[in-house]
């Protein structure tokens, strides 16, 4: 199962994760201790919020959701066992396969690149920090002098950025074999933990560079 680790809710006794599903969407998912049914709720890309399945119980509150939508903000998506929960706050779960899963997800996340990626940004909450991640990466941006003749030959911020993606992550992963389509899975799962794109600091500066 691709989740995010569990959260502990205040506002209810149970916990909290988010779930990757099939055709790119992010899940939030709410497990009270009681055994009750769970709550389910779609992330929301444009607001950064969750919106509740219309079969999601009713004791899953506005206030609920939010703080399961807060605590879970930036956690990074891992291959991690299924969750089961119960009144004594035990069995968080053993890895079981469930097929769920789109095989190429899976495989994205259980690299070692990915992983290594995760671990350079994770800040000291277990989160990923975006901002830490942008700074590096706009760093090396400025200091790279192929993107300045990519910048200097008005090439596209596309082109730039990608050039940009691949050499920082292979320099990060020390695989200088890879595709360009496991780049672009590497950052479709970092970008699905935030609603704001979690290259956007960089591309705006690509931005700037072309216009100066």
């Amino acid at each position: 199962m691709i989740r995010t680790r569990i959260v502990e809710l205040s506002n209810l006794q149970g916990v909290a994760f988010r779930r990757k599903l099939k055709g790119g969407k992010t899940s939030l998912m709410i497990l009270p201790y009681d055994g009750g049914e769970p709550g389910i709720a779609l992330m929301n890309r444009n607001t950064g919020g969750a919106d509740p399945a219309p079969n999601s119980p009713a004791r899953f509150t506005t206030e609920i959701i939010a703080e399961a939508v807060e605590l879970t903000a930036g956690l990074p998506f891992t291959a991690r066992g299924a969750v089961r929960v119960s009144a004594d706050m035990a069995g968080f779960g053993q890895p079981e396969p469930d097929g769920e899963d789109e095989p190429e997800e899976v495989a994205t996340v259980c690299s070692d690149e990915y992983r290594a990626i995760v671990d350079a940004y994770t800040d000291k909450r277990g989160n990923l920090s975006y901002a830490l991640l942008n700074k590096d990466f706009i760093q090396f941006a400025k200091s790279n002098r192929h993107v300045a003749k990519l910048v200097a030959e008005k090439a596209s911020v596309e082109a730039i950025r990608g050039h940009i993606l691949r050499a920082k992550l292979e320099w990060l992963t020390g695989n200088r074999d890879l595709s360009a389509a496991q780049t672009d899975r590497i950052v479709e799962m970092l970008d699905e933990v935030s609603p704001k794109s979690v290259f956007r600091e960089l591309n705006d500066e690509i931005r700037r560079m072309l216009t100066r």
